[in-house]
């Protein structure tokens, strides 16, 4: 089990107030892949207080200290996600945005294979694919 977001900020000394805490607590919680202003509608549920430079001003902290990733799928909005997820894939609904996330061994083993043809040992990546739904008479 992977530690918290909150324990991982405090193990690299990151000063962490209330309402930082309240941020942490709320990507911990996510599970999709918030922007900043769904993040700010979720942490300002919980503190009024928070504004949306605190939001932005602690995902950028959060990012640069490793504990986010963060996300572009090409639709002019960053989106973040815990650094420490196991790794998925993602597929975007080009219509809606969704974001879903997915695994498949059979990629896995092709990327791999891919890199070794090519001289590498694979140490890590990132796939996003870009659809839109079938049409009943497509499937």
């Amino acid at each position: 089990m992977r530690d918290s977001i909150i324990s991982r900020c405090e193990a690299k000394g990151l000063r962490l107030t209330g309402q930082r805490r309240v941020i942490a607590q709320v990507l911990e919680d996510a599970d999709d892949h918030p922007d900043v202003e769904a993040l700010y509608t979720r942490a300002t549920a919980i503190d009024p207080r928070i504004s949306i430079a605190t939001i932005y001003r602690t995902v950028k902290l959060f990012e640069e200290a490793g504990i986010l990733d963060r996300l572009e799928f090409g639709d002019g909005r960053a989106r973040y996600e815990d650094a420490e997820r196991d790794h998925h894939d993602h597929l975007i609904d080009m219509n809606t945005g969704e974001v879903i996330e997915f695994i498949d061994p059979e990629i896995e083993a092709l990327q791999d294979r891919i890199a070794r043809r090519l001289g590498y040992r694979l140490k890590g990546h990132r796939l996003e694919l870009y659809g839109v739904p079938l049409k009943k008479d497509e499937t």
